[in-house]
């Protein structure tokens, strides 16, 4: 889960790390009233799940009170289209009002989990405030990684290494260990997926500081960390993604034009993959999981035909503890309830199969009911 930059940082802060000082404002009057506070002069960031914000217009140096609720009357309440966004933007609701910083240098810090490694690994580059996928294509000697051992944790021998390969001086070493020892606690302690900073600043007076914070959160760990649930911000989110979470359901939105019902994460790889092997994209790809019932295989149904990229639904289901017959009764519930413009292609295989595709065949609704994988992906390729 994403949070916003202000949340983040309140996290980094906690932690030990060095944040410019500021508030987040709902409105322009009290966009103003910060910027006073900070005197005068300050920089307003529009907060949202979404890289890009500067070259979209979203971050502004203001001069004065008078300037930062002016930038922030244009922000809120309308969208932040970027790079990251599409076309269609997220909503602006707060802005962050914080005091300008004196920028020495621009430094890159992440921590995230290597899955290849199975541990967490450091991200570090004096590239700083640039993507880090552009530096990583064009300069990649420019990047650091170092792992962390599950074992033996964060050490200091590890800040410096790092600190080193910044080319910074020994005070600022000192420093960076403390600054990356706390990023490591929370990390581990509030079961982090990701923490990156970008840029971290050197200032002028050679002090560290976070200029800005993004943190992901691992979803799985929320039992754990009720506090960071409630810091999540569904108006941020993909509206079916919203949905499909409130119905419990896993629910991607990607660029394609077939929609993708599947019960399980292998089986939706290996769906795509037939999805692009006849030619064509996924739209999306929802997941009921192993033990979905019949009313959430229905809503899964709903929000992938009415995902407007949709032009066919290809649903693939490995019959189990989800048996065909109650996929097949859910489908055809969902049907009849809604407006379905796009061709079905069904392939079950598995507990109930046979039931399911004379559910689906008598069912009076426009089905294609597959044989196998390469006959659904020939449909696919064939239908519409």
């Amino acid at each position: 889960m994403k949070i916003h930059e202000y949340q983040a940082k309140e996290i980094l802060r906690s932690f030990g790390v060095a944040v410019p000082n500021g508030r987040v404002a709902a409105t322009p009057e009290e966009a103003g009233a910060i910027a006073q506070e900070l005197g005068g002069r300050a920089v307003v960031k529009a907060q949202v799940h979404a890289g890009g914000r500067g070259k979209a217009g979203g971050v502004r140096v203001v001069s004065g009170p008078d300037e930062a609720a002016e930038f922030a009357r244009g922000l809120l309440g309308g969208n932040l289209v970027t790079a990251q966004t599409g076309p269609q933007g997220v909503p602006v609701n707060t802005v962050l009002v914080e005091e300008p910083v004196d920028i020495a240098q621009e430094l890159y810090l992440s921590v995230t989990v290597d899955g290849a490694a199975k541990a967490p690994v450091i991200i570090a580059s004096a590239a700083g405030g640039m993507e880090i996928e552009e530096i990583a294509e064009h300069s990649p000697e420019k990047i650091t990684q170092v792992h962390i051992d599950p074992l033996i944790g964060y050490q200091p021998f590890i800040g410096r290494r790092v600190a080193a390969a910044l080319g910074l001086d020994a005070a600022q070493g000192r420093a960076f260990g403390a600054l990356l020892g706390g990023l490591i606690r929370a990390f581990s302690e509030k079961d982090l997926s990701m923490i990156e900073i970008n840029p971290l600043v050197v200032t002028g007076e050679g002090a560290l500081l976070a200029a800005d914070g993004k943190i992901n959160t691992d979803e799985n760990a929320h039992f754990r960390h009720r506090d960071l649930l409630d810091l999540r911000d569904a108006e941020q989110e993909d509206p079916l993604e919203r949905v499909a979470n409130e119905r419990g359901v896993q629910y991607v939105k990607l660029d394609g034009d077939v929609g993708c019902m599947v019960n399980g994460a292998g089986l939706a790889m290996a769906t795509m993959d037939v999805i692009s092997q006849v030619g064509h994209a996924p739209a999306n790809f929802l997941d009921v999981g192993g033990g979905g019932s019949e009313e959430q295989v229905a809503e899964a149904f709903k929000i992938i035909v009415s995902d407007p990229d949709v032009k066919k639904v290809l649903i693939n289901v490995f019959g189990g503890i989800l048996r065909c017959d109650v996929v097949a009764n859910g489908i055809v519930s969902a049907y009849r309830e809604v407006d379905v413009k796009a061709p079905i292609i069904v392939r079950m295989t598995g507990t109930n199969a046979d039931e399911g595709a004379e559910i689906l065949n008598s069912s009076g609704i426009l089905v294609a009911v597959a044989a196998d994988l390469n006959d659904a992906a020939a449909k696919v390729a064939e239908i519409g």
